[in-house]
């Protein structure tokens, strides 16, 4: 039946998904399988085949999402809920309710095969399906916005060593902020950057700009070649427009972090649950696409050790320049102690980010005067394999 089951995901359309999991998840000994995606902002859990929608805080749906662990609810007539969390990675995509009269360890085995295979599914066929993309909206997105939004990542990257997650916002109104992500074997890569403006044009910068980040890289460049290259491509193409932007390559076997900072914010380190103040601080170097045109000298790449556990902060100007109910900036320190309050718990680093920009977003009544992005790099200790 699973072999019958995987090759049915497959040729099944993406609008026909939910009907062919719950036809399954029957035959498997379930009453009914519900899937549900996470919003843009990761605040509903929306149903796949319909409308119904569930609070991320507040339900046993959401706990799932949030801890990405199992979740089980009496429904309360005599039926048991077991709420899994849809991961692709580390990359969380949402829940999977399994309804049934009784569980026993054979049928939670099949229900998180179910799970395993409907995140798989929903991460390949989303590249296609308007219905997926729709379904994780809940407002109008402008063009500069959809125009960056496709070309960005999946939120969360990584494996046991090294984990990279962001979020930014506002999530339907994006000018020139983007950030980027990407694994080798042994190298996590990480890019952030803040275009000039907030429109069609700051869109395009960022847009060229990724573009030029990612073709170096997949041809082998380091990050001053890399930054080169982006900066004679912004000079040729979009002479009047740049950009800032941090580039960072984490080597995790030994947890070498380098990068080279192009005149933006720098980032912070984070260990043992304090931001260790000008830790990463250095003299700030010309925007992405100035360099070529000013015959500057060369980028300089930054290097440090990273311990196990430590986390690396890259964030826009966006974040520090957000607006208090009384008018005063949030700043670097209300941002620092935000982070701090985030991470303590203990949280996944993507649920620390999650909650972080909801809290920028309150101070702002939910509305940024400018893109604010925060990108966070785990480095985890290596265990040794026997």
């Amino acid at each position: 039946m699973l072999h019958e089951f995987l090759a049915e995901v497959h040729s099944t359309a993406p609008t026909n998904l939910p009907a062919m999991v719950n036809r399954f998840a029957v035959r498997l000994g379930l009453r009914q399988a519900d899937i549900y995606l996470v919003d843009l902002q990761q605040r509903q859990l929306t149903l796949l085949s319909g409308e119904r929608r569930l609070p991320v805080d507040g339900s046993p749906a959401g706990w799932a999402f949030r801890a990405v662990s199992l979740r089980v609810e009496d429904s309360g007539s005599g039926e048991l809920v077991i709420w899994l969390p849809l991961v692709d990675g580390v990359e969380r995509l949402g829940v999977v309710g399994m309804h049934m009269r009784s569980l026993d360890t054979a049928l939670l085995e099949r229900c998180r095969t179910i799970a395993s295979v409907v995140a798989m599914a929903i991460t390949s066929k989303r590249a296609f399906s308007d219905r997926f993309v729709q379904q994780a909206r809940t407002g109008t997105m402008t063009l500069p916005a959809e125009m960056l939004r496709a070309l960005l990542p999946p939120r969360s990257i990584g494996e046991e060593r090294a984990i990279s997650t962001a979020v930014l916002e506002p999530a339907y109104e994006l000018g020139g902020d983007a950030f980027d992500h990407a694994l080798t074997e042994s190298t996590l890569h990480a890019v952030i950057l803040d275009a000039m403006g907030h429109n069609l044009a700051s869109g395009l910068t960022t847009a060229i700009a990724m573009a030029g980040c990612r073709s170096a890289r997949r041809k082998g460049s380091g990050l001053r070649e890399l930054t080169h290259t982006v900066d004679d491509t912004l000079s040729d193409w979009l002479p009047e427009q740049f950009c800032t932007g941090i580039v960072m390559e984490l080597d995790m076997p030994s947890g070498i972090l380098s990068w080279v900072n192009c005149g933006h914010p720098p980032p912070l380190l984070i260990r043992d649950q304090q931001v260790l103040e000008d830790a990463l601080a250095h003299p700030g170097e010309p925007p992405l696409g100035t360099p070529a045109r000013l015959g500057g000298s060369p980028r300089v790449v930054h290097e440090v050790s990273l311990q196990p556990g430590d986390r690396v902060i890259l964030y826009t100007d966006g974040v520090t320049e957000a607006r208090l109910a009384g008018g005063s900036q949030f700043g670097l320190s209300g941002f620092t102690t935000s982070i701090i309050r985030a991470t303590a718990a203990g949280e996944l680093a993507s649920e620390a980010l999650r909650q972080l920009i909801h809290s920028i977003l309150e101070h702002q009544n939910d509305r940024l005067n400018d893109d604010a992005t925060i990108l966070m790099i785990e480095w985890r200790r290596q265990h040794a394999r026997g």
